[in-house]
């Protein structure tokens, strides 16, 4: 038995990276799993990567920063498969990298517009269905960013802690209605768009790409950066019962890159 057998899940922003992670994650665990983006032919793609596992799976379309378009997907999937027990909100925009005084603050409002209005535009799309099936599991993907400060990621940085802090919020107010709402903070997630920061970034301190990775790398406890398919494991606790009694939580998935509060 899977821990997400008979369990319904929307991942948004499923494209590579951690989107198709988590789906594939989910699907291994016993989910159908809608996968949602953008890019529709993406989004194909991943669900019959999924249904390559043995899982069922449905592919939609979505910009969840479109309202009638988070509403049409939530009926599908309602329509589809009867109930819609865990959302995971993954997409996102990584902002503009320009420090402030530089800054068009209207790109800074689009990143506010994907990764918190968005992001609470589709959370407020599918919770309704939720409150009525008395069970819940929304899972919010963070970033270091919302906690640990750098120049230039100003417009990133201000729409993740935003996100944190409603999760909270969302967590308390959903609870009487079984829902939990929690949030995963990965640090530096390895793969290919890291890997390639990180080339960038050595060649302009004059080493290698190995002696950049370790720099970074020997800032955690643990001594690596994990790749998103690790990362992915944390979000199917949060979806699964193993997590019932856990809400409104940030669960920093960094391998001890840096440590919460209490």
């Amino acid at each position: 038995m899977g821990l997400l057998d008979g369990k319904v899940a929307l991942v948004s922003g499923a494209g590579p990276g951690l989107g198709r992670d988590v789906a594939l994650a989910f699907g291994r665990e016993g989910a159908t799993v809608v996968v949602a983006a953008r890019t529709e032919a993406k989004v194909r793609a991943l669900a019959a990567e999924v249904e390559g596992q043995g899982a069922k799976a449905l592919a939609l379309p979505l910009d969840i920063t479109d309202h009638d378009r988070c509403h049409a997907v939530v009926h599908e999937v309602v329509e589809t498969f009867g109930r819609l027990d865990v959302l995971v909100n993954n997409a996102f925009d990584d902002g503009d990298h320009t420090a402030f005084l530089d800054a068009d603050l209207d790109r800074w409002r689009h990143t506010m517009d994907v990764n918190f209005f968005g992001t609470m535009q589709l959370t407020q799309a599918v919770a309704p269905q939720m409150v009525t099936q008395g069970d819940g599991r929304i899972v919010m993907v963070n970033s270091m960013s919302a906690v640990r400060i750098s120049p230039r990621f100003g417009a990133y940085t201000a729409s993740k802690a935003a996100l944190a802090a409603t999760t909270k919020i969302l967590a308390a107010e959903l609870g009487a209605h079984g829902v939990r709402v929690n949030g995963v903070h990965p640090g530096y997630i390895w793969g290919d768009s890291v890997e390639m920061y990180f080339d960038h970034l050595a060649r302009r301190k004059g080493i290698t790409a190995d002696e950049q990775y370790q720099q970074v790398a020997a800032d955690t406890a643990l001594g690596y950066l994990p790749p998103s398919r690790e990362i992915a494991e944390a979000v199917v606790f949060f979806a699964s019962d193993m997590s019932k009694p856990v809400t409104g939580q940030a669960l920093g998935v960094n391998a001890g890159q840096w440590f919460q509060g209490f």
